[in-house]
């Protein structure tokens, strides 16, 4: 996957200029002293990866997949990463399904641009019957509104589908009835877990069970799979078979790392994105400069947000109050650590920020949720951001699905 080694990355110290002293310090311990060049320089591994043309890796696969709620792609990426032809996507959102169509990774792949509750078994049959799967599975990250009036999913087999509009996951255990596939993921937000929600939890589960499965509900995060990126979800991996682990962690932190050698440190943010930190993937979203924040977002160091700017941190013309502010009000990435979760809808001052005091580039993003760097994006620049921010991390993805076909 490693591109080339051994990049350095010249770290402009302009960039700097405008931190406090003790807002310095912060940032300046984390390397060996600056010293009076201009430039820090940060050695670095770039971790793109292609495959756009790899298609003939998993043409032939028999294990396959169906995926639902696709959105730009994530998670059926990272089925085909783990080796499982994915033979059907679907989305509701014209440009998702426009930029699944637009890449050859997908080019076998048989695209609907519908709302599931337009969907049957019956609308797979052909699909299934020309692809003769040995296997098959289905992924997919159904929206789950409004959880608390989930308990009417499982109460009764025809109810399984909710008239709800908001309720997509009674359909998805609807196609799961009508499919019968060999194993499934269900995956969503770590919030799905609340104690609020813990008998609609219950209720799902029960269907998940008089469905015939056997399940776990592994809570994940993205940087214990190589992902650069803090990202906490839940998944719902079930089969006909039982399952008997849960899928092994390859990245920790520094602490783990001492007592299992078998972990990889957590991904560097610069490994990813260092690469596009050039003027040619200038984009002219990025630009914060003459907005309303602007002074105050070149006064946080990398890798912190507006608390640098409080008394708390020592600032000494604090500028914000700890605690008042969104956690993530002028955050900022720093080059030698996993990012914050990107965000599908981000403010206009919700970060995380780039370390030069800019808002991030959509190869940037692409790059942070582990999409491959020549898979193509359609739609605007906002519609781009949040096919990007909905998405699951491509690797995590891949992690999932290679734990369920083990399982299968």
């Amino acid at each position: 996957m490693t591109e080339a080694q051994n990049k350095k990355y010249k770290f402009p110290k302009e960039s700097l200029i405008y931190l406090q002293e003790p807002q310095l310090l912060l940032f300046e311990d984390e390397f060996e002293k600056f010293g009076k060049k201009d430039l820090i320089n940060i050695n670095f591994n770039h971790r793109g990866y292609n495959v756009n043309d790899q298609v003939e890796k998993i043409i032939d696969s028999k294990i396959q997949t169906i995926g639902f709620f696709s959105g730009a792609g994530g998670l059926d990426i990272g089925a085909q990463l783990a080796g499982s032809k994915v033979i059907s996507s679907l989305d509701f959102d014209k440009d998702s399904v426009a930029t699944m169509k637009s890449n050859k990774y997908f080019n076998h792949t048989k695209h609907f641009h519908k709302d599931i509750k337009e969907m049957s078994g019956i609308s797979y049959s052909e699909i299934i019957k020309n692809n003769n799967p040995e296997k098959l599975i289905l992924v997919g990250g159904p929206p789950c509104q409004p959880f608390s009036k989930a308990g009417y999913w499982v109460t009764h087999k025809n109810r399984l589908g909710s008239e709800d509009p908001r309720n997509m996951i009674g359909q998805y255990l609807r196609m799961i009835d009508e499919l019968k596939p060999d194993g499934f993921l269900l995956e969503n937000v770590e919030s799905l877990l609340h104690p609020k929600n813990k008998s609609a939890v219950q209720n799902l589960e029960e269907g998940i069970d008089k469905l015939g499965y056997n399940f776990i509900v592994y809570k994940s995060n993205a940087i214990e799979f190589g992902v650069p990126q803090k990202r906490k979800r839940v998944f719902f991996m079930a089969s006909k078979n039982k399952i008997l682990d849960e899928p092994i962690k390859t990245h920790g932190s520094s602490k783990e790392i001492l007592f299992n050698d078998n972990l990889l440190p957590y991904e560097r943010v610069i490994d990813w994105i260092g690469k596009f930190d050039d003027d040619k993937y200038f984009e002219k979203e990025e630009l914060t400069l003459g907005k309303t924040y602007e002074n105050e977002l070149n006064q946080v160091p990398p890798g912190q947000n507006y608390f640098a700017l409080t008394a708390r941190n020592g600032h000494p013309n604090p500028k914000f109050e700890a605690n008042k502010r969104f956690w993530n009000f002028l955050l900022k990435l720093h080059p030698n650590l996993p990012s914050w979760t990107i965000s599908a809808q981000p403010g206009p001052w919700v970060g995380p920020f780039h370390w030069n005091n800019r808002r991030l580039r959509v190869p940037e993003i692409a790059a942070l949720q582990t999409f491959p760097e020549d898979y193509n994006f359609v739609g605007t620049r906002r519609s781009i951001q949040k096919q990007i921010g909905n998405a699951v991390p491509s690797l995590l993805g891949e992690a999932m699905v290679k734990h369920l076909i083990k399982n299968i």
